[in-house]
């Protein structure tokens, strides 16, 4: 009897190890590499920010986000704000054409601002937000 002891502990092992398997299920998936493409490979679009909202002042800006209603809604460190209502910027770290769409057109709870700031205005504010946060100033 004592010699079915080891005999009845490993024997449940190995049947249960019989069924497991190291590989894959379904073994390996070889994909093809095309090596013609016909027609054309789309491209990634490319964000473009208006002449006008280009090159704009973060000094200015800093001034209209600081006093304007973008630091009521808006958390960025740079600005000593801390708004819950809008996305944190520090966070967000916005591209520049994202930033004038948002003002120009705005976007769920924020409006557009785009009759309240001059062109300047909204550019400076931009380019501020850009500067500030680390956020790409060419898209």
């Amino acid at each position: 009897m004592r010699r079915l002891a080891p005999i009845v502990i490993v024997l449940p092992l190995l049947v249960i190890a019989a069924g497991c398997s190291t590989g894959k299920p379904g073994g390996s998936v070889t994909t093809p590499t095309p090596t013609k493409v016909i027609g054309t490979v789309p491209q990634e679009a490319t964000a473009t920010v208006p002449a006008q909202y280009k090159n704009g002042d973060p000094v200015a800006g800093k001034v209209i986000f600081k006093t304007g209603p973008c630091a009521g809604c808006h958390t960025l460190a740079d600005a000593g704000t801390t708004g819950t209502v809008g996305p944190n910027l520090d966070d967000a770290k916005p591209p520049l054409s994202l930033v004038v769409e948002r003002v120009t057109k705005g976007a769920g709870a924020m409006p557009s601002f785009k009759g309240q700031f001059s062109d300047k205005q909204i550019a400076d504010v931009a380019a501020y937000v850009v500067k500030a946060t680390g956020g790409n100033p060419n898209g």
